[in-house]
């Protein structure tokens, strides 16, 4: 019996790097995954399927209400509701180093809108079918960054930041319905996109900082948002955990 089992479960920004990985490794656990990203995550969702999973994929653009309702909508009418969120979908790879004031307003907004406003917009649109059931788990991932103002980031440290936050409220405001809310903050995951943004000079800096001195896999994410999705963590809310290596002790 897997972990997940009759668990309905959507990871938004899934078709590729981190979200891919925690999409399989949640089928695995027996969950029937809906995955979504801007990108057609199709293949990831084929390939859930082969392995004897059970997926749905969409494109949905995690700011825009109506297509999040859509997509919140399609998982309900495949599943019958809605029992798990992962709140993936984030700008970071593409986001170039630089002092803030060189960060311009438009880039500003932009990684606001998707980083914070995208996981506010998810949120809003799941709760209702978890109020019906008196039950829900959402998890929404942050950033180790945050607790150490790593430079040359500003709106990305301040977008998760934000998430924390949102998390702690969230996690306030919906603990009357049994509805569990929880923060995972990674460290530098090496992603096929974090290799082509980060120099080996630039991981190997990030690497010496940990208590364990190796690189941070997306596979090290699983077990920690795994007992986030599960029934093992039914009385853990508002908390963010970080899963860093020991790079930052909170």
């Amino acid at each position: 019996m897997g972990r997940l089992n009759d668990r309905s479960i959507i990871v938004t920004g899934a078709a590729q790097g981190i979200g891919a990985v925690y999409a399989k490794a949640l089928a695995a656990e027996g969950a029937s995954l809906s995955i979504c990203d801007l990108t057609e995550p199709r293949s990831v969702a084929d390939e859930i399927r082969a392995a004897g999973g059970t997926a749905i994929s969409m494109v949905t653009d995690v700011t825009s209400p109506s297509a999040v309702a859509a997509m919140v909508k399609a998982t309900v009418d495949a599943y019958g509701t809605v029992h798990g969120l992962v709140n993936n979908a984030a700008m970071f790879g593409s986001l170039t180093l630089k002092p803030f004031m060189e960060i311009d307003s438009a880039e500003w907004d932009k990684v606001m809108a998707v980083n914070t406003r995208g996981v506010f917009e998810c949120v809003k649109a799941v709760v209702p079918a978890m109020r019906k059931q008196k039950y829900g788990k959402i998890v929404n991932i942050a950033s180790g960054t945050l607790f150490k103002g790593t430079p040359l980031l500003l709106h990305y440290v301040a977008s998760k930041g934000a998430v924390v936050a949102m998390t702690r409220v969230i996690a306030r405001e919906l603990g009357a319905d049994n509805i569990l809310v929880n923060c995972i903050a990674p460290g530098l995951t090496v992603s096929a996109a974090v290799r082509e943004t980060y120099t080996s000079e630039d991981i190997a800096a990030n690497k010496a900082t940990r208590a364990i001195k190796r690189e941070e896999e997306p596979e090290d994410l699983i077990g920690a948002l795994t007992f986030f999705l599960s029934a093992e963590s039914d009385f853990v809310t508002g908390q963010t955990l970080l899963v860093d290596g020991g790079s930052v002790m909170h």
